[in-house]
């Protein structure tokens, strides 16, 4: 429900004002025109719902991973449905993200601008500091020295910070009679000068294609342009990615759709992983490594849609003989280049330090290290809990996992609060812990994390296999 929501962007009459007043096609229309058959991985929906200043659907930008002429990209598309694309702090983080995970991966990264810059109320969440605004274009010139394309489209007003983008791109595309770029408006113009102006003749598609040279491609129309952009990336001597396999990867011998009923709910206890699995890998073969010991981590080679990874998933508390062999694992999949994916399913623990017995420090301490050192690329899913340290030695957010992601069930926090005791235990100053163990809660489940972007998106455990 919260998915379809998003996909409305500022809600049917704003779509209304932008397609028809306004002439323009919408974001997920754009992106149909511009990538191969229309298909992408959207990341981080659900980002900016239920923030402090409000629902900002999808942080008011689309975000993912798709191809053009056969070529992977990262896509950052304004949805001018949204505020107008005027950019909240969300908004940044989640700009700041997709280019994150341009560089890291080397993908070719296409930039649809459609913004009325900063949103000037919030400024100072998104202004000032070394992870705000202008981190963006920091981004940009450091991909460029990496080799690391970036194209533009102007598909609408770009004021302020939302004109340095397309301008800082190695080809951009301008459309006329949309299109606009200027660091003022003609209201700011106005106000200043007392000069009446038009947007055309202050920053227009004419204007930057032939006397400013901002433009580089000069586009009739949004079609026109999407098509321009696609010829320009046969250009850019990006190597395409494989084709697909003739062949299909064999299907799990168990059903991925039995992966919806299989997500716990309750974390008194954990699933046993090895169920998980079964519904994930290809054919449901599992080649797995020290089987017998350290029991509660369950870690071995399977194929996920034709590709080899290592697999560490949790299968009860990370106890010593657990982390010891993690750490020996993750070891060998950096050794030999194997992609390794981490399924996050934590044993919910007592809140104190008294919760890991300390012979686990050490040998947990070397799978963290191991982890964070093994120069591989890492997918995260938590599909139950994610509580404490297990959340690091896991790699979770804070070790840069390539990608993460949360099954709608998942938990994310420092304790669990159900080892708070009941509310009929508690007198006097203890019922304060009654409002903590309420903060918990709301805090660690899935949409507060999601919405917050400290993960790349919640999807659905039947999903699993396609994402």
């Amino acid at each position: 429900e919260l998915l379809e929501k998003v996909k409305k962007g500022g809600g049917e009459d704003a779509i209304l004002r932008h397609t028809q007043r306004n002439r323009k096609v919408f974001v997920r229309e754009r992106l149909r025109l511009l990538l191969d058959r229309g298909d992408f991985l959207e990341l981080s929906p659900l980002a900016g719902l239920h923030m402090p200043y409000g629902d900002v659907p999808a942080a008011g930008c689309l975000t993912g991973i798709g191809r053009i002429c056969g070529v992977w990209c990262v896509f950052i598309a304004s949805d001018a449905t949204v505020k107008g694309g005027t950019i909240y702090p969300i908004g940044v983080k989640k700009q700041l993200r997709a280019q994150e995970i341009a560089m890291e991966n080397r993908l070719l990264s296409v930039h649809l601008v459609d913004s009325g810059g900063a949103f000037l109320p919030l400024q100072s969440e998104l202004f000032p500091d070394k992870l705000h605004g202008g981190r963006i274009f920091y981004n940009e010139a450091i991909m460029s020295a990496m080799g690391i394309p970036q194209v533009a489209v102007v598909c609408g007003s770009c004021v302020a910070g939302g004109a340095y983008v397309p301008t800082m791109a190695e080809e951009s595309v301008i459309i006329d009679k949309i299109g606009t770029l200027f660091l003022a408006g003609p209201p700011l113009v106005k106000a200043a000068t007392g000069e009446d102006v038009t947007p055309e003749e202050l920053g227009g598609a004419r204007l930057h294609s032939q006397v400013s040279g901002c433009s580089d491609h000069f586009a009739a129309s949004e079609e026109e342009a999407f098509e321009c952009i696609r010829n320009v990336v046969c250009t850019l001597n990006c190597e395409p990615g494989p084709e697909e396999e003739e062949k299909e990867p064999d299907r799990p011998l168990y059903s991925p759709e039995e992966l919806l009923g299989l997500a716990p709910l309750d974390y008194s206890c954990t699933l046993p992983v090895k169920l998980i699995l079964s519904r994930l890998v290809d054919g449901s073969r599992f080649q797995e490594f020290k089987a017998a010991y350290g029991t509660t981590l369950v870690t071995g080679f399977g194929h996920v849609e034709g590709h080899l990874v290592g697999i560490v998933a949790n299968n009860g508390e990370l106890a010593h003989d657990a982390a010891l062999k993690g750490s020996h694992f993750v070891q060998l999949c950096g050794q030999r280049g194997i992609p390794i994916l981490f399924l996050q399913n934590t044993a919910p623990q007592p809140a104190g330090p008294a919760s890991i017995p300390q012979v686990w420090l050490k040998a947990q301490a070397s799978m963290m290290a191991a982890v964070a050192c093994a120069a591989v690329p890492k997918i995260t899913i938590v599909i139950g809990g994610c509580f404490g340290s297990d959340s690091y030695v896991m790699c979770g957010r804070s070790f840069s996992p390539n990608f993460l992601f949360l099954w709608p069930n998942a938990r994310v926090a420092l304790v669990d609060p159900q080892h708070f005791p009941t509310a009929g235990d508690w007198t006097g100053e203890e019922l304060e812990l009654e409002q903590l163990k309420a903060k918990l809660e709301e805090e660690s489940s899935a949409f507060y994390s999601s919405s917050r972007l400290w993960d790349d998106g919640i999807i659905l455990p039947q999903d699993t296999r396609k994402v």
